[in-house]
């Protein structure tokens, strides 16, 4: 199998013959500055670069710009760019750019996708994560109170955006998934309730969701922190799959397949063993193994790579890594 095969047979849960090798993040820049120290030649510095290093399929990644040169910045991290509806007049000609992505740079990925040779997927932000960009964290959480209807302008808005950008990237190819970034619970759970998910978020997802599957593309979320609660949300909203599944957060891919069968997952190796070695390692490979040869879900590092684990050590992830990736293909076939 290639690359893009072995993706769509474990995603639609036939055997296949091994589980992809792959990270969906790209790595910490302390990482990589290390492993440069340690042997990962200096040369190697591009992201795909350094997945054909490691030898690791390549998921190549792109992204819509929201905003447009000139537009306002936060003045520090976590606070926003608006308090009002006045404020969004202002700044709204700095949003929802009609050139969203790199038409060239898609059209030159679509040739290697089209041989099989990588999987494409895009990342646009979502809507819990774009309201946040625009208020700041702590008055985004009080907006869905104080301003609702210039929440749910916003998120109509960026659904009407989204659909045309999608429009316009299938006419080129189309993608094999794609993440709405949401980071929309932390370590003990969601950060909103249901009824507000189904108020702000459900309608916008409602409109976006069936333009994707009119162009194969899945769909899945990106929410670190645990996802248990608002993964049955997502399920009822038509939402295909969840990454990255932190494992410190409590997340537990055995009971999400549990409480999920159809649903897609991709993460979950709990990136904290990865500095404790081989057996550490192997222990947290036999966790995910059973899961994974079922289908619908693809292991990876449950976040980026931390700068506290060796070059060593990650090439001993990786042997790992490929040892039990035909174990999981061989399981797939019985």
């Amino acid at each position: 199998m290639n690359a893009r095969e072995r993706f769509q047979a474990a995603m639609n849960f036939k055997p296949f013959d091994r589980l992809p090798i792959m990270e969906w993040a790209v790595w910490w820049d302390k990482t990589i500055d290390r492993w440069h120290e340690e042997g990962l030649p200096e040369s190697v510095t591009d992201r795909y670069d350094i997945c054909r290093h490691f030898g690791l399929d390549i998921y190549k990644q792109g992204y819509f710009t929201i905003t447009k040169p000139g537009c306002p910045v936060p003045q520090s991290h976590g606070a926003g760019i608006l308090s009002t509806e006045a404020d969004y007049e202002k700044i709204k000609p700095y949003l929802f750019p009609d050139e969203a992505f790199d038409c060239k740079m898609w059209e030159e990925w679509a040739k290697e996708q089209e041989k099989g040779d990588v999987v494409l997927w895009f990342t646009v932000e979502g809507f819990f994560w774009f309201p946040r960009v625009l208020f700041g964290i702590e008055n985004h959480l009080f907006a869905f109170y104080d301003h609702p209807e210039l929440m749910h302008r916003i998120n109509s808005d960026l659904t009407e955006w989204m659909i045309k950008q999608i429009d316009k990237l299938s006419q080129i190819c189309q993608p094999d998934f794609m993440s709405f970034a949401e980071d929309m619970s932390y370590n003990h759970g969601p950060m909103l309730s249901k009824d507000l998910f189904d108020e702000f978020m459900k309608p916008y997802y409602d409109q976006v969701i069936p333009k994707l599957k009119q162009n194969n593309i899945i769909p899945i979320i990106d929410s670190d922190g645990d996802i248990t609660v608002p993964a049955h949300w997502f399920d009822e909203a038509g939402i295909a799959g969840i990454l990255p599944l932190e494992r410190q957060a409590g997340v537990d891919i055995a009971k999400l397949r549990e409480d999920h069968p159809k649903m897609l997952f991709i993460g979950q190796f709990d990136k904290m063993t990865m500095p404790h070695g081989e057996e550490a390692m192997r222990a947290e490979f036999e966790r995910l193994i059973p899961t994974a040869a079922k289908g619908g879900f693809l292991i990876s590092c449950d976040h980026q790579t931390p700068p506290g684990v060796s070059y060593e050590n990650y090439k001993i992830y990786l042997k790992l890594f490929n040892e039990y990736a035909e174990k999981a293909g061989k399981m797939s076939m019985e």
